[in-house]
């Protein structure tokens, strides 16, 4: 076994395809085959269940992966340290959506005055998406909105976000001094789409009081739940960091929680993952925040 067995190993997991992991290789397809029977003579087991043209990696390939995208990783991860060291390489950092749109710009700019040769590579997307990410390692740093799922990743605390009840201006919530959901749950709601941060909070929240909800509208666009509320089709719950601007301007108008509704925002890493200084000082950037605040 070698570590090309395990890059192919990885590769055809992560495509659960021979064919797209051997043009990702550049290997022929017969070379990746064998390569894979190869691992599975050499330890006794079967990593994929193969059904017509079909393959999935079995239980056993599933705990293999776990170990062996790793070993492939850390060997990147030594040939860039000692290429490129540690200020003129790369960062790879993940955020979610709201993170990405309001918090990591300013970060960012602050954080490349003190490396202004190292490379940041950002993607933004939905926190699972970017806790998916951490553990196959093609992200160094995340920022989620949520408490990752996974016992492998590492989660740091570094700012606390309030989720707004957001009401149409003049709305009969709005002359309340306080309301709670099961008010607002008597008006047509809009939500964020399933999977989003701040819509299981909310929905997690809506379980436990036993309140049933169907959702007028469900968007991935909160510009366009906020529009819809201040043309008065129904109430939503956001995250104060997105309605900031809308409130300042009158767009829509927000009313206290009884009970508020916070989150903590959360830095993740792989517990395998070696930090190099220039992780440790993005993290350690990045928890000022929440001193700041």
């Amino acid at each position: 076994m070698t570590l090309r067995h395990m890059k192919i190993f990885v590769s055809v997991f992560q495509h659960c395809n021979i064919t797209k992991a051997a043009k990702e290789m550049h290997l022929a397809q017969p070379s990746v085959s064998f390569a894979v029977k190869e691992l599975e003579d050499y330890y006794g087991i079967r990593l994929f269940d193969r059904i017509g043209r079909r393959i999935s990696p079995t239980e056993a390939g599933r705990g293999f992966y776990e170990y062996a995208v790793h070993i492939v990783s850390m060997f990147d991860e030594m040939e860039r340290k000692i290429r490129n060291w540690d200020t003129m390489g790369t960062i790879r950092i993940g955020a979610s959506i709201t993170i990405g749109t309001h918090i990591l710009p300013p970060l960012l700019r602050k954080y490349q005055e003190s490396f202004p040769e190292l490379r940041a590579e950002v993607t933004i997307e939905q926190s699972a998406s970017v806790e998916r990410h951490v553990l196959e390692n093609d992200i160094d740093i995340g920022l989620i909105e949520a408490q990752p799922e996974h016992s492998d990743i590492v989660s740091v605390p570094f700012m606390e976000d309030v989720l707004c009840a957001i009401v149409p201006l003049g709305h009969p919530l709005a002359q309340q001094p306080e309301i709670s959901l099961e008010q607002m749950a008597q008006y047509p709601f809009l939500m964020r789409e399933k999977g989003s941060a701040g819509r299981e909070i909310l929905d997690a929240s809506f379980a436990v009081r036993q309140i049933h909800v169907r959702p007028l509208w469900e968007s991935t666009s909160t510009q366009a739940i906020v529009r819809g509320v201040a043309e008065g089709l129904g109430v939503a719950v956001l995250p104060g960091l997105l309605v900031q601007k809308d409130l300042a301007e009158h767009t829509v108008q927000t009313v206290p929680f009884i009970q508020p509704l916070k989150r903590s925002l959360n830095i993740i890493y792989h517990r395998s993952k070696y930090l190099t200084d220039s992780m440790e000082a993005f993290i350690r950037l990045c928890s000022e925040c929440r001193e700041e605040k």
